[in-house]
């Protein structure tokens, strides 16, 4: 039979035992932050290129607007107009800050370019 310490002993032997199981070592804890370290470099190395590719789609499409909005302003006066022509017109609602119309040939030949120094100018 045992005696009242002894079962006493065996219990805190039991406490200790099982609440030193219950932990992570370190060697573990090391292990698990290099494998976030390396999701995550694979992570921001992935997504680097998306910005660009959205200033591109940007650039594409205020180009296209102001495309369009000089084959409607032509489509009504016979004639292409400048920027101001095209907001004033209601044909854009603000005048583009990364592209600029030169009309040529008495305003019946028009190229719409970048403005140098802004985004969309490569």
């Amino acid at each position: 039979m045992y005696t009242y310490l002894q079962g006493r002993l065996r219990q805190r032997m039991r406490a200790l035992n099982e609440t030193a199981e219950a932990g992570f070592t370190l060697i573990e804890l090391l292990v698990v932050i290099v494998i976030l370290g390396i999701l995550a470099a694979v992570v921001v190395f992935s997504v680097r290129g998306i910005n660009d590719k959205g200033q591109g789609a940007a650039c594409k499409t205020d180009q296209s607007t102001v495309q369009t909005a000089e084959e409607a302003y032509f489509a009504n006066n016979s004639k292409y107009g400048s920027m101001d022509d095209l907001v004033s017109g209601g044909f854009l609602s603000t005048a583009s800050q990364w592209y600029e119309v030169t009309l040529k040939n008495n305003e019946t030949d028009l190229a719409v370019t970048a403005i140098p120094g802004k985004p969309c100018a490569s």
